[in-house]
């Protein structure tokens, strides 16, 4: 999972305090299993270490004290970098690939580009596995499989590339 990334992500937005990032998360991501605050509070420390998002002060309104976070030209560099890559092409599951696209979609990102990026990598592993051979036919039923999945991703691929040339008309 893509926490660290989705973090600079949500803090694109301004800068702001671990309970909010951990409330914004779970609204971006409904049907995602909910972050886990101290998740969110140990990603955050290593995040500040790694000099992508700095501690802006502390404040307090109507509850305990909290430290907001900004994110630094740094960590914008480093969310630049990880959208411009496909996810990895993933052999049992594409929740990376989503939570990109989301991500891109809802920071102004070229989700477009990264769309058409993703169906490419999609495509190149397509072929890989079908050149393939299998030397039985469990090893078959494998890549059977996995061919079936990135098919169904780039069904998916295709939809959204859609629906986001749609939304920009």
């Amino acid at each position: 999972m893509a926490t660290r990334e989705v973090l600079l992500a949500l803090l694109r937005g301004g800068p702001a305090h671990g309970y909010t990032l951990k409330r914004e998360h779970d609204v971006w991501f409904p049907d995602a299993r909910p972050l886990a605050f101290g998740q969110v509070y140990a990603t955050l420390a290593r995040l500040e270490r790694d000099s992508l998002i700095t501690a802006e002060g502390t404040g307090c309104v109507g509850g305990p004290e909290r430290t907001v976070y900004r994110l630094t030209p740094q960590g914008e560099a480093h969310l630049e970098a990880w959208l411009q890559e496909p996810a990895p092409v993933a052999r049992g599951g594409s929740d990376e690939l989503v939570r990109k696209a989301v991500v891109a979609l809802r920071t102004g990102y070229d989700t477009a580009g990264f769309l058409a990026r993703q169906r490419a990598a999609h495509l190149r592993e397509i072929r890989a596995v079908t050149a393939s051979t299998a030397p039985d036919a469990p090893s078959r039923l494998v890549c059977d499989h996995l061919i079936a999945h990135l098919d169904a991703d780039l069904r998916w691929l295709d939809l959204a590339l859609t629906r986001v040339a749609t939304r920009q008309s």
